[in-house]
């Protein structure tokens, strides 16, 4: 087990750390409506809701920012999104995170995506979340900004210490993430072999050679074309990531859940689990905690065993914190370790 001292050194590294991400960015955006203060419309007959506090904030690969940046750790972010509102308050965003954006293209022809998400307060005190709004780019990304994203990590890759990529819109070439800027990063990985490169994609992971994946168990089953129960076996996981690290030549990070990660090389998988959490918990966002917490920590020195555990501290951190995205400081981290037996 990682030792106190030990994970003390490594989270102490982090504030020197430079990553690169590439990605796709969102906004998350909140309606507040209290059923309370309803209306009818006079046009329409129906229920005009009330809106009574909107607030935002970064989404998909956004959110993993923000998880790097809880850990103090220096971003930069190659992406592309539109001219438009919700483009100008992510970027208000990534400013007040001190992200440096020097590679996010802002395109009139494309449009910021967003999740917009009603939130419904009832007269019983209970909330829950209405159909969910969703604002995406529906025809391919054009090539004048698919080769402007290509040039830019090709001239800031080189000085980072880690590449994260964040591949989360479904749909092909109709993201950052399209088959040539694939290759792109593939090409920068296979060329600097010592520099820790890992990508998390919704529904692409087995095809990045040459870089660390980090799917979860449906989605590393997913990218061999086997169908996935809704509990996979860890047997059936870890045998899942050992073929996906067979094929793309790197280590395979599967996460199962409450159960923790797999580190999956060609031959074995290692099961580290996952930090026992008591009361009410909150998986959203989970995964991005995960992910930035091992990348930053394999960048700090960490072995992949190491990076797991505090990939595994960190969201046990989050999951805390319910009704929101979270992100883990090093001291919640350090903290979460400390109530661990020794």
């Amino acid at each position: 087990m990682l030792t106190i001292d030990r994970l003390a050194e490594i989270l102490d590294r982090m504030p020197e750390l430079r990553i690169l991400l590439v990605g796709d960015l969102f906004l998350d955006r909140y309606l507040e409506i209290d059923r309370s203060l309803a209306e009818i419309s006079l046009e329409t007959g129906l229920e005009a809701h009330q809106v009574t506090e909107v607030r935002s904030s970064p989404g998909a690969g956004g959110n993993v920012i923000a998880n790097l940046r809880a850990l103090s750790v220096q971003v930069t972010v190659v992406s592309m999104i539109g001219d438009d509102g919700e483009g100008y308050l992510l970027r208000r965003h990534l400013a007040d995170l001190g992200v440096d954006t020097t590679g996010l293209l802002v395109a009139a022809d494309r449009v910021t995506p967003t999740y917009t998400k009603p939130m419904m307060h009832e007269p019983n005190g209970t909330v829950h979340e209405l159909s969910r709004l969703d604002i995406c780019n529906r025809t391919p990304t054009p090539p004048h900004l698919e080769q402007a994203a290509i040039e830019a990590m090709r001239e800031i890759a080189p000085s980072m210490d880690g590449i994260l990529v964040a591949d989360q819109v479904s749909a092909p070439e109709v993201g950052v993430i399209t088959t040539r800027l694939r290759e792109a990063l593939m090409e920068s990985a296979r060329s600097d072999p010592h520099k820790p490169h890992m990508v998390d994609s919704r529904m692409r992971v087995g095809r990045f050679a040459h870089f660390m994946l980090k799917p979860n168990a449906a989605e590393a089953l997913h990218a061999l074309d086997q169908e996935a129960a809704d509990t996979v076996p860890l047997e059936q996981a870890g045998a899942a990531g050992m073929a996906l690290a067979r094929r793309v030549g790197h280590t395979v990070f599967v996460t199962v859940g409450n159960r923790g990660i797999l580190v999956c090389g060609d031959q074995r998988a290692e099961h580290v689990p996952a930090v026992h959490v008591t009361g009410k918990i909150d998986v959203v966002g989970a995964g991005d905690t995960t992910i930035s917490a091992m990348l930053a920590s394999l960048c700090a020195g960490a072995t992949e065993i190491e990076a797991a555990e505090i990939g595994n501290l960190a969201a046990s951190v989050t999951i805390q914190k319910i009704g929101t995205t979270g992100t883990a400081s090093p001291q919640e981290i350090a903290d979460a370790r400390q109530s661990m037996p020794s």
